[in-house]
């Protein structure tokens, strides 16, 4: 049956075009580069494969996903092998979540400077976390942590922050034991506000003296050291806050939680409800109030729906999921393993070889290793076709899905 669900990809198609002309010299290259990938997904235009069923003869019709990281319909698949390769890297006690948000003025700036100040954020969120757990006074123990970017709100305005999901217990500094926090209570919310505050605004001034930053339009001033630091002023004598959300049941709960956040997009294609009038409806969440009053919808113009999701593009090669502490990529293994063996449980083989964020390297469907659909038989490749091309076998007993 053909696909019903509005999809981001059919906005783009049906009026990514018009907007590109009115935005000429306004939209960057590797945004450009995301309109054209998920404009093209699941279509002819990158070809695809013919599986056929060996009991029944039923034919289905697979286009090739674009693999792209900021495509709504190429993330479920790269998530769940995500979630695979960190499942042998979980451990069998308590797991909290942090939340290390930037100020609405820093966010400004952050958005002309995403591959440094995205990258400042992430550092310091993981390095102030580590080195407070570190601290005897606080747990004085080595943890892992699992940090991950989302720069946008349920508005899709730009709201950069880091989620870190970690495990509530470490290994002792000496290596020799391990060290158990409280049942509800982790690190001093305090503690890491005000170190995580401190730490950032030094690495930011000092990416400014190092030339590292740029400014345009209204914020071309703060070129300027003077002018930069006058403007950091403010937020050296203002209170940050970093959210210490409740800890996790166990192991499984924290691989459910994780999976709603590591490849999350700015919007899903399940939030989309109509296009209207030039304008699209979604759900949204208000996140100021509390229970199912929070929920509701919002109408944006095409235009400006197109925009915010644009917002969020991240740099080329740029990593939005993160390992850091004990989960860091060098020594993730050693570490893992140290930590069953003062646990007393059996060690898993983890995968070292899964990229810890990116596109993905394969079509993100497979869908002809799927039983059919008809009769439950084995389904073989018949055809594959190249972009741009029509396949020369079609459906038998159900359309063509695209979706």
């Amino acid at each position: 049956m053909p696909r019903q669900q509005l999809e981001v990809a059919d906005i783009f198609r049906g009026f990514g075009a018009s907007w590109r002309r009115a935005k000429v010299g306004h939209v960057s290259l590797e945004q450009w580069k995301e309109m054209s990938a998920i404009e093209r997904c699941r279509t002819v235009a990158l070809g695809g494969h013919v599986a056929a069923c060996e009991d029944c003869n039923h034919i289905h019709v697979a286009y090739n996903s674009c693999c792209d990281r900021h495509c709504p319909k190429c993330q479920g698949a790269v998530a769940r092998d995500w979630l695979a390769a960190r499942e042998a890297e979980l451990l069998p006690i308590g797991y909290f979540h942090l939340v290390f948000p930037l100020p609405g003025a820093i966010a400004d700036i952050a958005y002309q400077n995403k591959a440094v100040i995205y990258d400042l954020l992430l550092k310091t969120s993981a390095e102030t976390t580590v080195t407070i757990a570190a601290d005897p006074k606080h747990l004085g123990a080595r943890i892992g942590v699992t940090a991950v970017l989302h720069t946008w709100g349920s508005a899709m305005t730009h709201h950069p922050h880091v989620h870190m999901i970690v495990p509530g217990d470490g290994i002792s500094l000496d290596g020799k034991r391990w060290v158990s926090s409280r049942a509800k209570f982790f690190l001093s919310v305090h503690a890491l506000s005000h170190r995580f505050q401190h730490q950032f605004l030094e690495k930011l001034m000092a990416a400014h003296k190092a030339g590292r930053l740029m400014f345009f339009g209204k914020h071309t001033a703060l070129g300027e050291r003077a002018a930069f630091e006058a403007f950091l002023k403010p937020f050296h004598k203002s209170k940050w806050v970093v959210y210490a959300k409740p800890p996790f049941g166990g192991p499984e709960t924290v691989l459910a939680y994780l999976a709603q956040y590591t490849h999350r997009i700015a919007i899903s294609n399940s939030r989309l409800i109509k296009v209207e009038n030039d304008a699209v409806t979604f759900k949204c969440k208000d996140y100021r109030k509390e229970g199912p009053g929070r929920y509701g919808t919002m109408t944006l113009p095409v235009a400006e729906l197109i925009r915010r999701f644009l917002m969020h593009v991240l740099p080329k090669g740029f990593h939005r999921i993160r390992h850091y502490g004990l989960l860091a990529n060098g020594n993730r293994v050693a570490n893992v393993a140290r930590a069953r063996e003062l646990l007393g449980v059996h060690t898993h083989t983890i995968d070292t070889d899964m990229e810890p964020d990116g596109d993905v390297s394969q079509d993100a469907d497979d869908k002809h290793a799927n039983p059919c659909p008809c009769c439950g038989g084995s389904m073989v490749v018949i055809e594959v076709f190249e972009p741009g091309c029509k396949p020369k076998h079609h459906p038998i007993t159900r359309g063509i899905d695209s979706s």
